[in-house]
This record gives C-alpha cells, sequence and structure tokens, in this order.
C-alpha cells in the first residue's frame, strides 16, 4: 500500500515538472517573438515625423489642389484662388460678383444668379452707391410697391429698366418673370391686376383659359390651371377676341374697332394690316456683262 502512494506521488511530480518545463520553454518563444517584432517596427519618433510630414502635404493640397488652375475659396463665395506651378495667389471678385467655379481652366467671375453660394455664402463688405447696394449686379427698386423697376449697375452706376407689362423683377433670377414665379412680396398677380380667375371645371382649368383685361383691348389674361392669373397682349394693332381666345386686328372686333384710334391713324393700321411684301429678284436672271467692242 505504500509503495502505491509513493508510486502516485512520483508520477505527479514528475508531470508538474513536465508541464513546467514546457511553460518555461513556451513563454521563452514568446519573449523571442515579441523582441523580433519589436526590432521590425520603425522607431516611434520616426512615425510622428511622417505623421507630421502627411499632414503638410494634406495641409498645402487643400490650398492648391493642382499646381495650376483657379479654386474657389471653401466660405467666402467671392473669393477664389491662382495658382501657378504651387504658389498660391489670393484673389477677389469685383464687389457685386461670385466666383463661377465650372472649371479650374478659367478665370471667371460672374453675376451670382445661377451659380450656387449655399455653401460658401460669405461676400465681401459691399461698396454701395446710389440706387447700386454693390457695385455690379440686378437690384430692385427701392420702393417695394414698384414691382416691374429695376436697375442694373455696374462700377457703381445704375440704369433703371422697367419690365414688359405683365412681369416683375425677380430677384432670386435678375430677370422680369411672371409675377406668380417671381414670388416677390406684394407683386402678386392679384396685387397688380385686380383680378381673379373666373372657377372652372377640371376639364376647362386643363386649357389654361384666357379672358379679355377689362381696360385694355390690347391685352389679356391667361388662367394658369384656372387658378393663376398671367396677363400677356396682343401686337400692336391687334386685339384679344374673346369668341375665338386669339389675337386679331383690332377693327375686326365690334368691342375693340376704334381702339387705336387716337394712336394711330388707318394708314397705319393698313400697313400693319398688310404689310408690303418684299421685293424678290429672280435666282434664274441673267447677268449682263460688258459689251464688246468690234474688232
Amino acid at each position: 500500500m505504500k509503495f502505491e502512494i509513493l508510486l502516485c506521488c512520483l508520477l505527479v511530480l514528475s508531470t508538474t515538472s513536465a508541464l513546467s518545463r514546457k511553460e518555461e520553454a513556451a513563454e521563452q518563444n514568446r519573449r523571442k517573438a515579441s523582441q523580433a517584432l519589436y526590432k521590425s517596427q520603425p522607431n516611434r519618433q520616426t512615425v510622428r515625423n511622417k505623421e507630421a510630414e502627411e499632414f503638410d502635404e494634406d495641409e498645402v493640397s487643400d490650398q492648391c489642389p493642382e499646381p495650376n488652375g483657379f479654386f474657389p475659396d471653401a466660405e467666402q463665395c467671392d473669393k477664389y484662388y491662382d495658382c501657378r506651378d504651387g504658389s498660391l495667389m489670393e484673389k477677389l471678385c469685383p464687389d457685386g460678383l461670385v466666383f463661377n467655379d465650372f472649371s479650374p481652366q478659367h478665370e471667371k467671375c460672374d453675376l451670382p444668379f445661377g451659380i450656387d453660394c449655399s455653401k460658401r455664402s460669405k461676400l465681401q463688405t459691399p461698396k454701395p452707391t446710389p440706387h447700386c447696394p454693390r457695385m455690379h449686379g440686378y437690384f430692385a427698386h427701392e420702393d417695394p410697391t414698384n414691382c416691374n423697376t429695376f436697375y442694373y449697375c455696374v462700377e457703381g452706376k445704375f440704369n433703371m429698366i422697367k419690365c414688359p407689362d405683365g412681369l416683375v423683377f425677380s430677384e432670386k433670377t435678375g430677370i422680369c418673370n411672371w409675377p406668380d414665379e417671381a414670388q416677390k412680396k406684394g407683386c402678386g398677380s392679384r396685387e397688380l391686376f385686380n383680378f381673379t380667375c373666373p372657377k372652372v371645371d377640371e376639364s376647362i382649368a386643363a386649357t389654361h383659359p384666357r379672358y379679355p383685361d377689362a381696360e385694355d383691348c390690347q391685352f389679356f389674361y391667361v388662367c394658369i390651371n384656372g387658378e393663376t392669373p398671367r396677363r400677356s397682349g396682343c401686337k400692336l394693332g391687334q386685339a384679344f377676341d374673346e369668341r375665338t381666345g386669339k389675337c386679331d386686328w383690332a377693327r375686326k372686333i365690334p368691342e375693340c374697332k376704334d381702339w387705336y384710334k387716337d394712336v394711330l391713324t388707318d394708314v397705319e393700321l393698313d400697313a400693319l394690316e398688310n404689310p408690303p411684301k418684299p421685293k424678290t429678284t429672280g435666282s434664274n436672271a441673267r447677268r449682263k456683262g460688258p459689251k464688246r467692242e468690234a474688232e
């Protein structure tokens, strides 16, 4: 019995010592592998220097994306950069104009209409002059109730322009437009024309029905989708015929036959209604050359 107990103890000790030797060997292998990995890695200071170099290169590329070209500022719409051989020069458009970034190969400042400045909305300090909030551009009249007059400014000098009848100046597009599209406060169709489209069923509304202007034979209203009125007109000498929904010579429309009486003479109306036909020369007509002298 004692012999069996002693044998078991010896087996346990031998097993424990074998495991210890295996663990020591494994630990040594791990240390060797760790040392080899450490030697294979670059110096930390070297890594930091490389990261700094990469950061500097990125910073330069943000300013000059390409060695040559014209590039917009990230925040200010009328500021841009001229890059030549990697050398950067900051530039400003004339007051009222913004940089058009359609192509890096072109240096172009343009009116702000149609150029997206939503992500770079800052602008230079304005330089106003009479009727011109900025040196260049199209600007609405100072009187908000004057819907169809605007100013075109160049170098701070203005030129006053009036929209055609039925249109108003749109500050969003810089052109004259229909009141419902311009969406200028106080300049809607109802405020301007004092006209409301009659209520009609959907089938008629889809045809954009027309109605005469009760105060002017030359003009009429087109009701877009039967709801939104737009004032339009006929050419000189004509009037709107409610029966046909079209323009015709005023003298042919009973209620408008005398509309141009104090404006145009009968002779002038005749000339408008029956313009002279242009004289044409036959293409096959022979050209007579100089006569030869008899020998």
